[in-house]
């Protein structure tokens, strides 16, 4: 899948570059944890979704640069929380869960059998701090590959795609942005247990049982 970048798309993208080049520089995070949020606000539902609803366009234009089929069709899937909430486990980023048609067991908050082969989950993200500023968050993708993939990860593969489109990691990958550096995603997700298939699931008060979508246009449609 592609998809050809429209100028009014493209000025979207280089304004989310332009907010990217303003974030101050900060030392690499440790190979076992997320980039972390410094004073991150505490926002209402509600407010949360404001924010996104304002900033997913561009947010998923500017993934979609990466070419990853997953990245330019998310926002076509499922949504299965009702507003982004705050996830410790991302760096205290407010986060969005979508699963594609593979993945529908997701909703269910607990799984009776492992996720088929194909099943992709992806994890939108955005940040913002006390003082009101907002900066989006990079995408995290879950994709179940064939069996014996990587067992340790119950073949589970893990994508890390920052706000520009580029790759900061992806497992099973040797060499440049490859499995060294989100590794620890594996790590987190063995917490949960193979009854769980290592999925972690929407908190209760932001679990829908219908499809939801952000009160935007959908991108790659």
């Amino acid at each position: 899948m592609s998809m050809r970048a429209s100028p009014v798309s493209a000025l979207r993208c280089l304004a989310v570059l332009l907010i990217l080049s303003a974030i101050p520089a900060a030392p690499l995070p440790a190979q076992d944890r997320h980039f972390t949020v410094e004073d991150p606000a505490d926002l209402t539902p509600d407010a949360a979704e404001d924010i996104y609803v304002g900033i997913a366009d561009d947010m998923a234009a500017a993934y979609a640069l990466s070419r990853d089929p997953a990245a330019v069709g998310y926002r076509r899937w499922r949504r299965f929380n009702s507003a982004p909430y705050p996830s410790a486990t991302h760096g205290s980023r407010y986060v969005n869960n979508y699963a594609n048609g593979l993945a529908g067991a997701y909703g269910s908050a607990g799984l009776t059998e492992p996720m088929p082969e194909g099943a992709v989950l992806a994890k939108d993200s955005f940040s913002v701090t006390t003082a009101g500023t907002v900066f989006p968050g990079p995408l995290f993708l879950m994709e179940k590959m064939a069996p014996g993939f990587d067992p340790e990860a119950r073949d589970w593969r893990y994508s890390m795609i920052m706000p520009d489109g580029s790759f900061f990691g992806v497992t099973g990958v040797t060499g440049g942005d490859g499995d060294d550096h989100v590794r620890f995603c594996i790590t987190c997700h063995a917490t949960t247990g193979p009854a769980d298939d290592h999925l972690f699931f929407v908190p209760k008060p932001f679990r829908t049982s219908g499809a939801t979508t952000a009160r935007t246009r959908t991108v790659g449609a």
